[in-house]
């Protein structure tokens, strides 16, 4: 099923894939692993493999019964281009999103060597957004990957933000999403590092910028605010299922 979403920067979830791998510095205190194990441990049907790769067939006819135009993020518990993910499974879920233009869908990998590898083997209609996480400056190449993807929005998401990003390029990247980690363990992330990405996209490179959470602990503790403001821009679109923002 899809749900309704509390992640700030899209609408509602959907996971025709659970269970991933950790490849990176930002996958240390993974809330979807947490999830998984918790949603297991309720008896969960879908969960029954925990954080194990799982292919869930059935959802992949949820878009089709959903009349209202909603921005989906697709697999926040998973990675879509996580190695165990046969193409021909990628690939049939990229015919759902290409049939069901009315809603828009938001991808995000830190695989983005098999993106790239496989990106030419999908159809990208307007409606699918792809984005690339980055949590330092040791994975800026995955933005020159994203960039080699003929998506109509390309996004970076730089959560968990666990350094300053001194060697990000911003050219050909469309929207831009920083957040602290939050939950147990975890690790802070400084002022200076996010401003630094945000004179990035305002100075140069007019790129809309949303700052999710400073994270923490107790996110809700420390807000959103940024400067004393709430910053929720978007990218511009023609389609208007972005009008819940």
């Amino acid at each position: 099923m899809a749900t309704q979403s509390a992640i700030e920067w899209t609408e509602s979830t959907w996971n025709p894939v659970s269970g991933c791998s950790k490849i990176s510095a930002g996958c240390m205190n993974c809330y979807a692993e947490r999830m998984a194990k918790r949603l297991k441990a309720m008896g969960q049907k879908r969960y029954r493999n925990g954080f194990k790769v799982t292919l869930h067939y059935e959802a992949l006819n949820e878009p089709y019964r959903w009349k209202k135009p909603r921005v989906v993020f697709v697999n926040s518990m998973s990675d879509l281009f996580h190695e165990k993910i046969p193409v021909e499974f990628i690939q049939d879920v990229f015919s759902v999103m290409n049939a069901n233009k009315r809603h828009t869908f938001q991808i995000l990998t830190k695989r983005s060597d098999r993106l790239v590898k496989l990106a030419t083997q999908l159809n990208w209609t307007e409606n699918i957004w792809m984005g690339v996480t980055i949590e330092n400056n040791d994975y800026v190449s995955r933005a020159d990957d994203l960039r080699m993807v003929d998506s109509a929005v390309r996004f970076l998401s730089l959560e968990p933000l666990l350094g300053p990003l001194p060697d990000l390029d911003l050219s050909g990247i469309d929207w831009v999403v920083v957040g602290g980690e939050s939950g147990p363990g975890a690790r802070a992330m400084q002022e200076e590092w996010v401003l630094g990405i945000k004179e990035k996209c305002e100075d140069k490179h007019r790129i809309p910028f949303f700052f999710k959470q400073w994270g923490g602990i107790n996110k809700k503790k420390t807000g959103r605010m940024l400067q004393g403001k709430t910053w929720d821009q978007y990218p511009k679109v023609s389609n208007e299922q972005l009008a819940f923002a």
